[in-house]
């Protein structure tokens, strides 16, 4: 099939009538800028006939698409989080001034800060590389909820905090409170969330379910179960 019958490259056919390098013209179409017959097209490489309308929406910018970090609130029941990363999922006022959502904000996100099995809580996302290496490489303190089952006595609470061993390694010490009869807050530095349920199981208690509030210094917040919302800029881990 030839270009004329498959119809012409919408970056091709905006750059002639604008007209505009072809590289403009795709960062114009990723930036959501771009309608064909009045909807919103944002792959430069979509076909379109000679019969359809083509249109530059006003006050356009031909600007690059900064990677981006997605703060995410999983649900307990949830096993893909990354089904979750859809623009009706997202908290438009949580976090932030108000911010356009495009197509190549969801593209090749990774997760860096995953949740054990049946767990909740916040979870990141990201297309930046220095997010993912502040993430994987330093000791920041991850704030928990643990629902637990069993008595829970001082003397399991001072164990949990110091003194505890996991496979043969002297875990380094850490927060934990008791928030109630069955909930303790735990406070995370140089033990992953992973490692709870066997922390737990270690003081003769069961780890019914656990929910991370925060990161470092990016929290949970206003994030309904199942939204997420941008990182912002001025904000760090």
């Amino acid at each position: 099939m030839t270009e004329s019958e498959a119809g012409e490259r919408l970056a091709k056919r905006l750059a002639h009538a604008l007209p505009c390098s072809r590289s403009e013209a795709e960062r114009y179409i990723e930036g959501g800028w771009v309608q064909v017959d009045g909807q919103t097209v944002e792959t430069p490489g979509a076909h379109v006939g000679a019969a359809q309308a083509v249109r530059l929406l006003p006050g356009a910018r031909a600007i690059d698409i900064p990677p981006a970090t997605l703060l995410l609130h999983q649900g307990a029941g949830c096993t893909d989080a990354a089904a979750l990363l859809l623009p009706g999922h997202f908290a438009a006022e949580v976090g932030g001034p108000p911010q356009r959502v495009l197509h190549k904000h969801f593209r090749h996100q990774q997760c860096v800060a995953s949740l054990p099995a049946g767990a909740s809580g916040l979870v990141v996302f990201t297309q930046e590389a220095r997010i993912t290496r502040r993430l994987h490489e330093d000791l920041l303190e991850h704030e928990c909820i643990a629902h637990v089952e069993g008595q829970v006595t001082d003397a399991a609470v001072q164990r949990l905090c110091h003194g505890l061993a996991l496979d043969g390694r002297l875990l380094p010490a850490i927060k934990v409170s008791r928030q109630s009869e069955q909930h303790l807050r735990f406070a995370l530095k140089g033990i992953a969330p992973q490692q709870v349920g066997a922390m737990c199981a270690a003081v003769g208690l069961r780890l019914v379910g656990l929910k991370r509030l925060r990161i470092g210094r990016i929290a949970l917040a206003g994030l309904l179960e199942g939204q997420w919302r941008f990182l912002q800029g001025w904000e760090r881990f």
